[in-house]
């Protein structure tokens, strides 16, 4: 029996290729890991980087990449559109195979522990992991980000869960937790009006009144000079892929834009892509199981 659990682990760099590789070196260099991708920003100044290993080697590969990016990552010298509170800002488990969530919860745990231990870094547990309901969704824990963070973490509701009432002083604090998988999925418009995206976002995301399981935020990317909206999809077999493209062109064209394309951020299951396309293609009585090879081949 083989246990396999995924990491997705953003950094607060996009733009130092060294930085990057050094970072990422500690996954590669990390027995019992299989590096898969790695995405890097400049406009978000931020590296996802996706791997899988055994619960042990997603332990180690953690706390190093933890350690190497407070060592790299200078945070008062940071500037990116992304939101970010830390240096390894976010590190969630994904139980993949012969792992159960309780499984990545208790991993979340010891690797937060080990990184304030370690690398001095506090860290606040989130989603499945969290300790309290107000600590569940990464938004409202990141909210502040860097800059707001020390006056933060003073109020009783905002303690960090390991590291003490208090931040790094260059690599803030971070999220770690267990959580089901993500797609981070980014949708480009035809205007270089961040205002639109802003709007599009707050009418699509979950919070908002929108779409169930969508979060979502307007940024800018400014080497394209157009608006993108930021979308975390956290359960594409309820809110499908089509659905949030969809609504997006509608309240796009409302503002006088259009959708000019998508963008996937680290990896995707691939029943969220043919679901996809077997709507756009609008195919009759169409069966993945029987009808697509790879179901067959896996």
């Amino acid at each position: 029996m083989v246990e396999i659990i995924e990491s997705v682990p953003n950094i607060s760099e996009g733009r130092n290729k060294e930085v990057i590789e050094i970072c990422v070196d500690q996954i590669r260099q990390t027995a019992g890991c299989t590096l898969l991708q790695y995405t890097s920003d400049p406009s978000h100044n931020r590296t996802v980087i996706t791997y899988i290993g055994s619960p042990m080697a997603c332990e180690e590969a953690s706390v190093r990449l933890a350690k190497k990016a407070v060592e790299l990552i200078d945070l008062t010298k940071h500037e990116g559109e992304h939101p970010r509170m830390g240096c390894a800002d976010v590190m969630p488990f994904i139980p993949i195979k012969e792992v159960t969530m309780e499984t990545c919860v208790e991993l979340s745990r010891t690797v937060a522990q080990r990184i304030a231990l370690e690398a001095g870094l506090p860290v606040f547990l989130y989603e499945n992991s969290a300790t309290a309901p107000h600590r569940q969704n990464l938004a409202d824990v990141r909210r502040g980000q860097f800059e707001g963070m020390a006056e933060k973490v003073l109020d009783p509701q905002w303690i960090p869960d390991f590291g003490g009432q208090r931040i790094h002083p260059t690599g803030g604090v971070a999220a770690v937790g267990a959580r089901p998988p993500l797609i981070a999925y980014n949708i480009n418009l035809s205007t270089s009006n961040l205002e639109i995206a802003n709007r599009i976002a707050k009418i699509i995301r979950q919070a908002g009144g929108g779409l169930g399981n969508v979060k979502a935020i307007g940024i800018m990317l400014r080497e394209r000079n157009i608006a993108q909206v930021s979308i975390n999809m956290t359960d594409y077999t309820k809110t499908p892929l089509y659905r949030v493209t969809e609504l997006v062109k509608v309240e796009a064209a409302r503002y006088g834009a259009s959708v000019i394309g998508t963008e996937l951020v680290g990896l995707c299951p691939m029943d969220a892509l043919v679901d996809s396309a077997a709507y756009y293609l609008q195919i009759e009585e169409f069966d993945r199981k029987v009808q697509v090879i790879e179901n067959h081949l896996l």
